[in-house]
């Protein structure tokens, strides 16, 4: 499972490939790197089924059939993540949840200036991402105490996101969307945090944590950012 590739952020940012190697035992820098690599080609191969959904007009999978399937693959992986089927079934996690972002793309091009909104909560979430990983990769500073907090943030912004659809009250989704933007935020910082200080040596658990904090950030920026340009 172990692999050498480089991943798109380190290579186009050439500090944050310093800061995996300088000061960091080999043990973590090779869960850096590894989990780097992994987070880079899921993140193209996800946004790469998103296209394809957009393209093709394939059809929302729907909230429920969403939180089954996604929850589903998450397990799945929780219990492959010592084997070497862990990849393939972070390919089809991160390749389902790229489908389930299609249509909401789809939708955000359809509206007044929804190719720029798409490309402002992109163009936020890999500064939002770079900014807090280089952060903790230069310090080290651990923030395993945020971790019950921001579980039990996410559990509420869940619950409350599946009331305001079900309820459809739009002011709710708006807050929800905020809440999940800072938990990502959180998110980004624990997990990197917990890699670099050892609490997480296994490259698939990393990469899918990472992976869902970036998913998150950008859906939720998204719809903020879409709020914003439809009140325009």
């Amino acid at each position: 499972m172990d692999t050498s590739n480089k991943s798109y952020a380190i290579t186009q940012h050439p500090e944050m490939a310093t800061g995996l190697n300088e000061g960091h035992s080999p043990a973590v820098a090779r869960v850096l790197r590894n989990t780097y690599a992994l987070l880079s080609m899921t993140l193209l191969f996800s946004a790469a089924v998103a296209a394809a959904g957009v393209a093709f007009k394939l059809p929302a999978p729907g909230v429920i059939l969403t939180l089954i399937v996604s929850f589903g693959l998450l397990f799945g992986i929780y219990k492959l993540q010592n084997s070497g089927w862990a990849i393939p079934a972070v390919f089809a996690f991160t390749g389902f949840m790229g489908y389930s972002l299609g249509p909401v793309l789809a939708k955000s091009l359809s509206l007044p200036g929804g190719a720029q909104t798409i490309m402002l909560a992109l163009a936020a979430t890999g500064a939002t991402f770079l900014a807090l990983s280089s952060y903790v990769l230069a310090t080290k500073r651990d923030f395993s105490f945020m971790g019950g907090f921001l579980f039990a943030g996410m559990v509420i912004a869940l619950l409350a996101g599946l009331g305001a659809v079900f309820l459809e009250i739009p002011a709710l989704g708006l807050a929800v969307s905020a809440m999940v933007a800072l938990l990502s935020a959180g998110l980004i910082l624990f997990d990197t945090s917990r890699i670099v200080n050892g609490g997480e040596s296994n490259y698939v658990m990393a990469t899918v944590g990472l992976y869902l904090s970036i998913f998150n950030l950008f859906s939720s920026l998204l719809a903020l950012f879409g709020f914003g340009s439809s009140e325009d």
